[in-house]
């Protein structure tokens, strides 16, 4: 068998150097037992027999004991080497006794802000102010959220204030949205009992009767699209036939849509030239459809201009008493520029507030003249407030530097002082040096210095410092600019301690 092998080895080395192989003859080999499974097969490879034996390993030299490492002298303590620390110094009280910050001026009702947690975590709803809990009611319905504003007019009917009537007829408005039609009957009912001569009796009525139609039907699954199509249907039938489309937006405006239906019913009449379509919205700004509606048509009214608009606008502002009603009037004569008629409520209407507003829309039409001569015949302080802040923000500084020198109340002064350092107006600065130098009261002088703070100037505070003779106002300059991230006041500190 050993023979068998080597033959066959040769034979294949010869192969591989290029020998015929017709000149070498190769035995058949003869087949090879198998082994049993239990056998073990041990072949010899006569390659590795015949390479020589592995010569020994070199002995390893013994290493050297390592050296023994010298006691090194211990460390001395340092710690007594270190100082300790420096007491902490006491805490700084700083004085802000000569602070005076006046904010009687700053009306701001909160009393409508009631956190909600039913509503989710960060929901702000209605609790105190009946006008902000109706709001959120409108706001609801415009959001197709039903449940919630029934619960919103359930608060202010319950509150029982000026707009409990059109919160009845919205709550019932709200439960013929979600099939609760005996329950909003009900409410109409209640309705006519309790404010049988409301102005929202008409819509009440027309919503009766629609929902008295719909009983025993189903609501059909595209109702929150109805004013969607009755909008688009409306729009076309007033640019291809305006006279046509008048009776059906009547019959919008009388009956129970929903208010975005109506409000864009008012506003396609307003953008129309016909003198039809300019009557019914007349006909609305004069009481022709419930409060809110009138109010909208007012707006409309202002947006739509001319003089029949205008006398239209008067005569509402005459023979009503609803101040919503008369502010959505001067916010219209402001929309159209009517500076006249805003000057002549100025001077006449009996509401103070009222007058303020109308103020307000002067200040914003840049009407300072007229202003300043309104605070000269005015006596109430909410007015008179109202009339500097208007000078104040149209930029009048030589009057509102005139009323400073001048007006004897305390509070209004210092109002009129701080105007002047607001906003860093061209000549503000100079009218408040010119005050600080006429006037020897401590009180105007440091309403001056907080001016002049507030403006951050601190070249005006140290010429201020350097001049005062009076040790108290001194202090009152420097305590200021030491609070100041200036150079120049740094330097007047560095010049106070040489």
């Amino acid at each position: 068998m050993m023979t068998t092998i080597r033959t066959v080895t040769i034979a294949t080395f010869a192969l591989a150097l290029g020998a015929p192989l017709s000149a070498q003859v190769l035995p058949i080999p003869s087949p090879v037992p198998q082994p049993s499974p239990r056998e073990e097969r041990v072949v010899p490879v006569p390659f590795f027999q015949d390479l020589p034996p592995m010569p020994p390993m070199p002995v390893m030299p013994v290493m050297p004991p390592m050296p023994v490492m010298p006691n090194w002298p211990s460390l001395p303590d340092v710690a007594w080497a270190i100082p300790p620390l420096p007491p902490l110094p006491p805490f700084v009280n700083l004085d802000l006794s000569h602070i005076d910050l006046d904010l009687s001026h700053i009306n701001v009702d909160l009393s409508h802000i009631n956190l909600d947690l039913a509503q989710g975590p960060f929901h702000i709803g209605g609790g105190g102010s009946a006008d902000a809990t109706y709001e959120q009611g409108r706001a609801a319905i415009e959001q197709n959220r039903y449940d919630r504003a029934v619960d919103l007019f359930d608060r202010v009917i319950s509150m029982n204030g000026s707009q409990a009537d059109a919160a009845m007829y919205w709550k019932a408005y709200s439960q013929a949205r979600i099939a609760r039609r005996a329950d909003a009957l009900a409410t109409l009912a209640e309705m006519q009992k309790q404010h049988g001569k409301s102005r929202w009796i008409g819509d009440a009525r027309a919503l009766e009767v629609e929902i008295r139609q719909a009983s025993g039907q189903t609501v059909a699954a595209d109702a929150l699209y109805n004013d969607d199509l009755k909008l688009l249907a409306l729009r076309g039938l007033m640019h291809s036939d305006a006279d046509a489309a008048l009776p059906t937006i009547d019959k919008i405006l009388a009956g129970p849509s929903s208010p975005r239906v109506k409000d864009q019913a008012l506003f396609v009449l307003s953008q129309s030239k016909s003198p039809k379509a300019r009557a019914t919205v007349l006909g609305v700004a004069r009481g022709g459809g419930n409060p809110e509606l009138q109010v909208k048509a007012i707006r409309y009214l202002g947006m739509m201009g001319g003089t029949e608009s205008r006398e239209a606008l008067d005569d509402v502002y005459r023979g009503t008493t609803d101040e919503a009603v008369k502010r959505a009037i001067l916010r219209s004569y402001a929309t159209v520029g009517a500076r006249d008629r805003l000057l002549a409520l100025a001077k006449s209407e009996p509401s103070p507030s009222l007058r303020s507003e109308a103020i307000q829309h002067l200040g914003a039409m840049g009407a300072a003249a007229e202003i300043d001569e309104l605070y000269r015949s005015e006596s109430t302080p909410e007015v008179k407030r109202r009339i500097l802040q208007s000078l104040g923000a149209s930029g009048s500084v030589q009057r509102v530097a005139a009323i400073a020198k001048s007006e004897t109340d305390p509070e209004l002064r210092r109002l009129a002082i701080r105007s002047l350092g607001s906003g860093n107006r061209q000549g503000g600065t100079e009218a408040l040096l010119a005050i600080y130098a006429s006037d020897q009261s401590l009180e105007v002088r440091k309403a001056v210095v907080d001016a002049l703070s507030g403006q951050r100037n601190a070249k005006a505070l140290v010429d201020l410092a350097r001049a005062e003779k009076n040790l108290e106002m001194k202090k009152e300059i420097v305590t200021r600019l030491s609070r100041m991230p200036s150079q120049e006041a740094r330097d007047y500190m560095l010049e106070l301690l040489k």
